[in-house]
């Protein structure tokens, strides 16, 4: 069995009713006052009924999420750094009663869980923007989602009664569970894991490769949820990732699935969760590069390895691969680092995702140097049908 304890050091999470009370659950629902949730609170409902995001169980309360505010920590001193809640408007907060249930509706119109609500609290968007974000400005993407956001938050446990459609990415779908009892089939007592929202490129494979060398296996695991409007798509990052998987590595070692969290922009508040997350999936190590999670230049390069670095191998439960920038050097004729390539800048050629999509915009091709052909003719297809 995997040797990752689930966050928290009990049992993983499950607040997701089963098949056989389904349409009890749905019935029920009919009876409850209705809460409208976006695509990024929907998916939080999921993660926290399937035990991804344990030891939590539901949304936040007050206690909790100043705890996380102000100290990383949830109230009882594990570790926690980014605040899960659910906020209305007042209008909303006044037709809901604490200790009654609340039917949590997606878009469609069909109720995917129930809020068991017993706590609303005031909230400030700007002071969790500047304590969350570092950045009060409205133009970074979290900040804006926050600025978006009601007044109010809701606090309590969650059932999930049906998992938020994910088009074209089902059969990827693994909970907590489901990778767990992968590793476990395979034998994978070590497992890293890796996430993105860009599009995979050689630097990517070269740090996953490298992980793989000190591990049983690798779960590649790209973020499907809501991320910025000019991010490229999940579809087209998951097309480029089999590509790679297919072609470049053991089939055997390695594990595709999607994770289908929203992306926060939290930078290296969001890197220790991405990190604790993976630890409830199973992972034993985590890979995070250069400006994990970050967005423009809000963040320092390297401050979500800082931060990993502030915590105790006690508090995280899983290992931190910490990588530098990594570029493809044209004289060592390979991907490298500065850790291992001696030679000058001109010599460089930095790849980033940020520079791949500059390039597809432009229509131009990505150079073998950037990609693998089979990663390019995806990416490629995508730009012109765009």
């Amino acid at each position: 069995m995997t040797t990752a304890a689930p966050h928290g050091g009990g049992s993983l999470v499950n607040r997701e009713v089963d098949a056989a009370s389904r349409a009890e659950a749905l019935g029920q629902c009919r009876e409850m006052p209705a809460l409208y949730v976006d695509p990024r609170a929907a998916s939080d409902v999921e993660l926290l009924a399937t035990g991804a995001l344990t030891p939590l169980e539901g949304f936040m309360h007050q206690r909790d999420y100043r705890a996380v505010l102000e100290r990383m920590r949830l109230e009882d001193g594990a570790l926690w750094t980014l605040p899960i809640t659910l906020t209305v408007s007042r209008q909303h907060a006044g037709r809901l009663k604490e200790g009654r249930p609340v039917a949590l509706v997606a878009e469609g119109g069909r109720p995917i869980g129930v809020l068991h609500l017993d706590e609303r609290y005031a909230w400030d968007p700007r002071e969790e923007a500047r304590l969350v974000y570092g950045t009060e400005d409205p133009a970074h993407p979290g900040v804006a989602y926050l600025l978006g956001r009601g007044p109010v938050a809701l606090g309590g446990r969650v059932d999930l009664i049906e998992r938020p459609a994910l088009p074209g990415f089902e059969r990827y779908r693994l909970s907590p569970r489901e990778t767990r009892a992968r590793f476990h089939e395979v034998g994978w007592r070590t497992v890293v894991g890796f996430q993105t929202r860009n599009p995979i490129h050689r630097s990517h494979e070269y740090i996953q490769k490298c992980a793989l060398e000190l591990v049983d296996g690798l779960l590649i695991h790209p973020l499907v949820g809501e991320t910025k409007s000019d991010d490229t798509p999940a579809d087209v990052r998951l097309g480029c990732y089999e590509a790679l998987v297919e072609h470049y590595f053991p089939r055997e070692r390695v594990l595709l699935s999607v994770f289908p969290g929203a992306m926060r922009y939290a930078g290296p508040r969001e890197a220790v969760f991405h990190a604790l997350v993976r630890k409830n999936y199973g992972c034993t190590h985590f890979i995070v590069g250069r400006d994990a999670a970050g967005v423009g230049s809000y963040y320092a390069s390297y401050a979500a390895h800082e931060l990993l670095r502030s915590f105790s191998d006690g508090e995280l439960g899983i290992e931190p691969l910490l990588f530098t920038e990594t570029f493809y050097c044209r004289r060592c004729g390979t991907v490298a680092s500065g850790r291992t390539c001696p030679h000058a800048d001109g010599d460089r050629l930095v790849l980033s995702g940020s520079r791949v999509r500059e390039l597809l915009r432009r229509g131009e091709a990505l150079p073998g140097e950037f990609t693998r052909p089979e990663v390019s003719a995806v990416l490629t297809d995508w730009a012109r049908g765009s």
